[in-house]
């Protein structure tokens, strides 16, 4: 860190809803091993890590380490979650998550000492580790000594129905699930190894975060961290936390901060309150569009299978047009794909169906059939009706909004009729898993700047929280207990080329495939990306320090605040600071 700090003070942040106090979980960044900033992986909260060929992985904790009720944290809390919670049919119905399968095998799990846990498979598992360092943690340990009192095996499955009735929770697992929530942060008597612990159970409009007193890292002088003492959650309506980070009601914001809103903070902080930083954004989009492959509507659902369809409604859009409006000409117009930071990054890719061509786009939705237009001129579907594509939001993000209406502008000129259809985003996400949601717009890969060595999952149908397929993904997610299987070939490429990498050994074979990857993926268009390389401004305020001011914003890799290790940051005047 640039210097040693002080101890004090509180922190003040905004979150737009009261189930973001995970994003805690996601800023503390304690993870078994973490990225550094130069993007390494490194032990964190582990002492080390032993790998034998990729594929037989021995953790070892650190002596003495301490969950925040004070509990020892031993191999215990591995073994508990391994057996009892990831092998728990009626706690995972469908077992442990993905990576922690070679080939649709477990590994084998050892408990070798108290401080010593070993996992194994036959061959190797690139996955593992970044898994661990994500932005969302896997969470492979629980506080057993916490979770076990609400465990049918060791507290009596009678006993803990009944508790679970009392409570009207439909089982013992919802029980036991409503108390095992390390992500979310929302019980605040969940021993936790973050840097700060939550203390107030939602619905809440404040939640105060307390120091650990039993958290692992300390400072170069020996100092154990983190230095402030509370974090203050409040939560506000989206739209309103940029006027109170203007007012300098807010000490570190970015969520909620778009660009539009840098001239006000500007302007309002003047630097005699707070700092407006622009930290580059690591998306492969800043905005994008999700075609749903999957959705339920037949017609539809051709068209978007269809791949001059989703290539001419990309042509459609004059991004160098929206770059300049929208975002003050600091963007690029761009496809959504890896960016410049990436060593995997060409401007083929980026300019791949990019281009502002109405003629062409025109051509090709008369090939794909919608050669006909009603007296508006707008084109006509095989059935009749008229080509009028919903796209939805989560209705968060202002900017969006905006750029669909120069989209909406664009794609009328070749007969494409757009609606906006904003929601809240639990039932936008929950729309288009259901496949109601003809397209969705959000941004795009969260990883613009991956490594070879990294995994290419956004590229491929692996996740049900894909927008453009996520039946497909929910099927590889639910080892096809759920979902649908993958039957565009171009789609079954990359997943084929997925399991390809998964299997790959050494850097420059993982690299061949991802090339191979983001070229199906650029010619495909898959998602259709609209400007990439913005600005993410970050309100600091004055006598915060530790604070980086030229950074990358990133959810994964990094945790947005977390690779900077916010408990590193420290109140110049902390005294004056509460």
């Amino acid at each position: 860190m640039e210097k040693t700090g002080a101890y004090g003070g509180d922190l003040r942040i905004a979150m737009p809803r009261a189930r973001d106090t995970r994003m805690m979980a996601v800023y503390g960044y304690a993870r078994l091993v973490g990225y550094d900033r130069d993007y390494n992986l490194v032990p964190d909260i582990l002492e080390r890590v032993d790998s034998e060929e990729g594929r037989v992985f021995t953790f070892h904790l650190r002596p003495g380490h301490r969950w925040s009720d004070g509990h020892p944290f031993t191999a215990e809390d591995f073994r508990y979650w391994w057996e009892d919670v990831a092998n728990d049919k009626d706690l995972a119905p469908f077992g442990p998550p993905p990576f922690m399968k070679v080939d649709d095998r477990l590994p084998a799990f050892t408990v070798i000492d108290a401080t010593t846990v070993r996992y194994a498979w036959d061959a190797p598992n690139p996955l593992f580790l970044p898994a661990l360092a994500a932005a969302r943690d896997p969470y492979i340990y629980r506080p057993a000594h916490y979770l076990k009192p609400f465990h049918a095996k060791y507290a009596g499955r009678e006993a803990m129905e009944e508790e679970a009735k009392k409570r009207r929770l439909r089982s013992w697992a919802a029980l036991h699930n409503n108390r095992d929530n390390l992500y979310d942060l929302d019980n605040p008597d969940l021993p936790t190894l973050n840097p700060w612990l939550n203390t107030v159970r939602p619905p809440s409009q404040q939640f105060p975060f307390l120091r650990n007193p039993y958290f692992h890292r300390v400072d170069s002088a020996g100092h154990q961290l983190p230095y402030i003492d509370r974090v203050l959650m409040g939560i506000a309506d989206g739209k309103l936390i940029a006027a109170k980070a203007g007012a300098g009601e807010l000490d570190l914001q970015a969520r909620n901060l778009f660009m539009t809103h840098i001239p006000f903070l500007r302007h309002a902080g003047g630097g005699q309150r707070f700092r407006t930083w622009l930290w580059r954004e690591s998306l492969g989009a800043r905005v994008a569009l999700f075609p749903n492959l999957n959705v339920a509507d037949p017609g539809w659902r051709a068209l978007f299978r269809d791949v001059r369809v989703r290539r001419a409604l990309s042509l459609a859009i004059d991004r160098e047009e929206i770059n300049q409006v929208i975002f003050f000409g600091l963007g690029k117009a761009s496809q959504n794909t890896v960016t410049e930071g990436s060593p995997m990054f060409r401007g083929d890719y980026r300019d791949a169906w990019a281009a502002f061509d109405p003629k062409q786009a025109d051509a090709l939705l008369d090939a794909a059939g919608l050669d006909r237009r009603d007296r508006d001129g707008v084109r006509l579907l095989p059935d009749g009706r008229r080509a009028e594509i919903v796209i939805e939001t989560a209705g968060e993000d202002s900017e969006q909004v905006d750029v669909l209406e120069l989209v909406h502008d664009s794609w009328l000129d070749i007969g494409i009729k757009l609606h906006t259809r904003p929601s809240q985003r639990e039932v936008f996400r929950n729309r288009i898993f259901a496949g109601e949601t003809q397209m969705a717009v959000w941004s795009g890969v969260e990883n613009g700047i991956p490594s070879p060595d990294m995994d290419p999952a956004e590229f491929a149908p692996t996740l049900q929280e894909q927008y453009q397929w996520p039946k497909w993904g929910q099927y590889r997610e639910t080892a096809g207990s759920a979902g649908e299987a993958i039957d565009v070939p171009s789609a079954k490429a990359l997943f084929n080329l997925y399991q390809d990498w998964r299997r790959a050994t050494g850097t420059e074979a993982r690299r061949t495939i991802w090339e191979k990857m983001l070229a199906i993926h650029a010619e495909e268009v898959f998602t259709i990306g609209i400007v990439c390389c913005t600005k993410q401004p970050v309100v600091v305020a004055n006598g915060l320090a530790n604070v980086p001011e030229k950074a990358n914003w990133a959810w994964d890799p990094g945790g947005h605040f977390g690779i900077y290790l916010p408990d590193t940051f420290f109140w110049a005047d902390a005294a004056t600071r509460k």
